[in-house]
């Protein structure tokens, strides 16, 4: 019994004795930590005393205003040399259309024919914009069309497995780089000619880029019908968009200064005119012939 009451007077001994706490991982600094000598300040009150001392500085003040002063002029300097070459506002006028005028213009670029009047339309010597004269050329047409003519020659390339990035970059650049080259042939005949008309280059990109659209309905045609239905819208696209490229180059370049020239100078006119319609269908060709096979 003894030994039982000992056992158990020492075992009670040893369950009620406390195990030490462990020591902290780290020290508790929260409770000194701003009243400390050298400990750091609380966070963001340095930079609020030096965004207060940098505003109450006089001096500081006037550098900030000449610097946004500086900064004003650059931005006007800019929109200046940026005008000069790239004007906003006539920008604007060539993508100012709806939904009436972009119906009317295709079905002009696909039948041309019976068009009477092709003379662009004035009010107070500015020209009319494209949404209320069906003569006046855009760049909407030209751009989305050339969007279009991308989409459709991956699909083309797609169903004829022959697609890759660098097939469809070389199609976009090179139909890019036809339309550039010829605008400025265009623009160089006009000087060589002694052309004072009110063709800009925005009037030559528009008419160049119209031809966007003849590709896409001879791609199309190829796409549905091989090579023969091809072939065909071909000669229907090309002939209609040398039609309208005519007496739209011919009406356009005839201006007011133009009108009564010297015989030579009429004649280059013509022939510019000609020119331009006639290398149509073989840029249209050589842009589509490849995607229908």
């Amino acid at each position: 019994m003894a030994y039982h009451s000992g056992y158990g007077v020492h075992g009670s001994k040893h369950r009620t004795r406390a195990a030490p706490d462990p020591p902290p991982l780290f020290d508790d600094t929260s409770g000194g930590y701003s009243s400390q000598l050298g400990g750091y300040p609380a966070p963001g009150a340095d930079v609020a005393f030096s965004v207060n001392n940098l505003l109450g500085d006089p001096v500081a003040s006037m550098a900030m205003a000449y610097g946004s002063s500086i900064a004003s002029q650059g931005k006007d300097m800019v929109h200046k040399e940026l005008n000069r070459f790239v004007s906003v506002n006539k920008l604007k006028y060539f993508f100012a259309v709806d939904t009436a005028y972009v119906a009317k213009k295709l079905g002009l670029l696909v039948f041309p024919y019976t068009h009477q009047n092709w003379k662009m339309q004035y009010s107070h010597d500015v020209p009319l914009p494209p949404r209320k004269d069906l003569n006046a050329p855009d760049l909407y047409i030209p751009t989305m069309a050339f969007i279009t003519y991308v989409l459709l020659a991956g699909m083309a390339l797609g169903i004829q497995q022959r697609f890759s990035p660098e097939v469809l970059g070389l199609c976009a650049s090179t139909a890019l780089v036809w339309v550039l080259m010829e605008v400025l042939a265009l623009l160089l005949g006009l000087y060589l000619a002694t052309v004072r008309s009110e063709l800009s280059t925005f009037h030559l990109l528009a008419y160049s880029g119209y031809k966007y659209v003849g590709m896409i309905l001879s791609v199309l045609t190829g796409l549905l019908f091989g090579s023969d239905g091809y072939y065909v819208a071909l000669a229907w696209t090309s002939s209609a968009l040398m039609y309208f490229i005519v007496r739209s180059l011919r009406t356009a370049a005839s201006g007011p200064d133009s009108m009564g020239g010297p015989a030579p100078r009429q004649r280059l006119q013509l022939y510019l005119t000609l020119g331009a319609a006639a290398f149509q269908p073989l840029i249209i060709y050589w842009l589509t012939f490849q995607l229908v096979r």
